[in-house]
């Protein structure tokens, strides 16, 4: 996990809409997703439920954003 990876899924935890934090951190919105998910493919598991609106944290999402 990089610093700029953990900035992308703080966003994405505040703002819960993948342009909205993709403005927020002055990036596209495609540069955004794929960090998360180069992110999510290193830890093996999902951290944000893309299937509702708005975003939302899987439980093993909640617990990275605890940490």
């Amino acid at each position: 996990m990089t610093i700029q990876q953990l900035e992308y899924i703080l966003a994405l935890d505040n703002y819960r809409h993948f342009v909205t934090a993709a403005e927020h951190c002055h990036v596209t919105q495609p540069t955004l997703t794929m960090q998360v998910q180069k992110l999510e493919e290193e830890i093996g598991t999902l951290i944000f439920d893309r299937k509702k609106h708005p975003l939302t944290p899987t439980p093993a999402g909640e617990q990275i954003l605890l940490k």
